[in-house]
């Protein structure tokens, strides 16, 4: 009798080609049962949840939600073995903390062997390794074009010209929409890098704002200023952050 444990898997793809691969790969493992799949971060989420799966395959580049801002949101991740065709600026975050990932178009040999890697983990009673998505955030030097936020059990997905400014709080910074405030784990710098820079500006130590949706300037104190945004906001605005904002609103 065979008393080895079966591991299940789900595959996160938006390519049903690549989902099929996997699917076939897998099919040669007794030890390992595909209990889902799906072809977008939204859908996975709900899957984790409801499936509680062993192993998630997970493609970066998706639409909707893309792999990195799915296990943003995700509690309590499944170990992960991470797919993608040409995310180079992953694979040395992913390498520096050995996380596995597979590098489309892999091998059987290549994929037995990460598998194989999970698997150990999984059988070791080991918890699922930390992806490095603030890592790989970080190396990845492509403008926000939307952020990925959880309040309660919603997801919801933020345009980054509907966000009016973001403030800094301790380890957190709150996000503030048209859609309502939102916390994230990240740090003002990393926004400040990575918001665009021809509409966010660092207008204090506390404050990047959407010069966008600044209604008007006033004076607060001898040569310090406040923006005013709607629909009552009133950010406090260091003398750098005028600067910057001279520079931008050419005034």
């Amino acid at each position: 009798m065979d008393n080895n444990p079966v591991y299940t898997a789900i595959i996160v793809d938006d390519e049903a080609p690549a989902r099929s691969i996997i699917r076939q790969y897998l099919g040669r493992h007794a030890n390992v049962e595909v209990i889902g799949e799906c072809a977008n971060g939204f859908d996975a989420i709900k899957m984790v949840r409801d499936l509680n799966p062993n192993l998630m395959f997970l493609d970066i580049q998706m639409p909707k939600v893309s792999g990195l801002e799915l296990l943003e949101v995700l509690e309590d991740a499944p170990q992960v073995i991470f797919t993608t065709a040409y995310d180079e600026y992953a694979l040395k975050a992913f390498e520096l903390n050995a996380v596995d990932y597979l590098l489309k178009p892999f091998s059987l040999e290549r994929f037995d062997a990460a598998l194989n890697k999970a698997l150990e983990r999984l059988a070791g009673g080991l918890p699922a390794q930390r992806p490095p998505v603030e890592e790989i955030r970080n190396e990845n030097p492509e403008k926000l074009n939307r952020i990925v936020v959880k309040k309660g059990s919603s997801i919801s997905v933020i345009p980054v010209s509907d966000i009016l400014f973001l403030e800094a709080q301790e380890e957190y910074v709150m996000i503030y929409s048209g859609q309502g405030r939102f916390m994230k784990h990240q740090t003002m710098h990393y926004y400040e890098s990575h918001l665009p820079e021809n509409e966010f500006v660092r207008i204090h130590r506390s404050y990047i704002a959407n010069i966008t949706k600044i209604s008007k300037l006033e004076p607060y104190d001898k040569d310090s200023y406040i923006a005013v945004m709607p629909p009552d906001h009133r950010l406090r605005i260091s003398r750098t952050g005028y600067r910057k904002l001279r520079e931008k609103l050419g005034f």
